[in-house]
């Protein structure tokens, strides 16, 4: 991974993923895509982790597309951002956006600054959003004449209803953190959003991680999974009785009878067949 893009500190088992381009407020160029590519696999497979933040270094979040590196002589060179591997049904610049998703435990993003285009659709790919006051958010990539395209399909309708998410495409308007807030883009808002996230996903990171992954299996089934009522009802019963009566459930009710802090054991494996696992 790209050291001068992206760092990953890992302190209490919360994961902190930070973008480091501060000079061009951590906008996306080639070697940004692939460190941040980089770090949603590492994450993926290190099964130490309970939570992860997501967060950009200086004064903004991500700026977008950084347009100018990619773009010489009036072609794009960076076909390779746009091809799909076998087996993914998206494609690689899709996936720094998307696989936030396939991480197994909570993503939380700590946005402050610009969030635009791309590092919009980055931002909307984590489980929680949570946002400075002065925060400027953009689906702008309508000022290039472009089209959003990193899984705004997949996240941004199930945050607004369509009519919002195409004003806010068409437009490629800015709103700030409390417009954002009431339109759905963002969990919450704070004045220091680095250490409202960092301290989220630390309480998430005492809680059972079998119960924690499987609560985030559930619900990405459920919305991205498209799952019918009756399919959604029997991933619960699936999940649970992975979980029930096991020793990191048994240890959540000791703690619960006792008020002394669990001590969890690392997550057990799910056989659960995901709409991930199926591609």
């Amino acid at each position: 991974m790209s050291e001068d893009r992206v760092r990953i500190d890992i302190a209490d088992r919360v994961a902190t993923v930070t973008m480091v381009r501060v000079d061009k407020h951590n906008a996306l160029d080639e070697p940004m895509f692939r460190a941040l590519h980089d770090a949603t696999e590492r994450l993926i497979a290190d099964e130490s982790v309970r939570a992860v933040v997501l967060r950009g270094e200086g004064k903004s979040f991500c700026s977008g597309l950084d347009v100018p590196s990619f773009y010489q002589e009036g072609a794009m060179p960076s076909d390779g951002l746009l091809e799909r591997e076998p087996g993914q049904i998206a494609n690689f610049a899709q996936r720094v956006a998307t696989d936030w998703s396939a991480i197994p435990v909570p993503v939380i993003a700590a946005l402050h600054g610009n969030v635009f285009g791309g590092g919009a659709q980055i931002a909307l790919g984590a489980d929680i959003r949570i946002a400075a006051p002065g925060t400027r958010m953009s689906i702008m990539e309508m000022k290039w004449g472009l089209i959003p395209d990193m899984g705004i399909t997949q996240s941004l309708p199930r945050l607004v209803p369509v009519d919002v998410a195409k004003e806010l495409t068409y437009t490629g308007r800015i709103v700030d953190g409390a417009e954002a807030k009431a339109l759905g883009l963002v969990t919450r808002i704070e004045e220091d959003p680095h250490a409202a996230a960092d301290a989220l996903a630390r309480e998430i990171a005492s809680k059972s991680p079998d119960a924690v992954r499987r609560a985030k299996t559930l619900w990405e089934e459920a919305y991205v999974g498209g799952l019918s009522p009756a399919d959604g009802l029997i991933l619960e019963t699936e999940l649970q009785r992975e979980i029930i009566m096991k020793p990191n459930q048994l240890a959540a009710v000791q703690a619960g009878f006792s008020g002394e802090p669990a001590q969890f054991a690392d997550p057990t494996p799910s056989k659960v067949q995901t709409t991930a696992q199926a591609v």
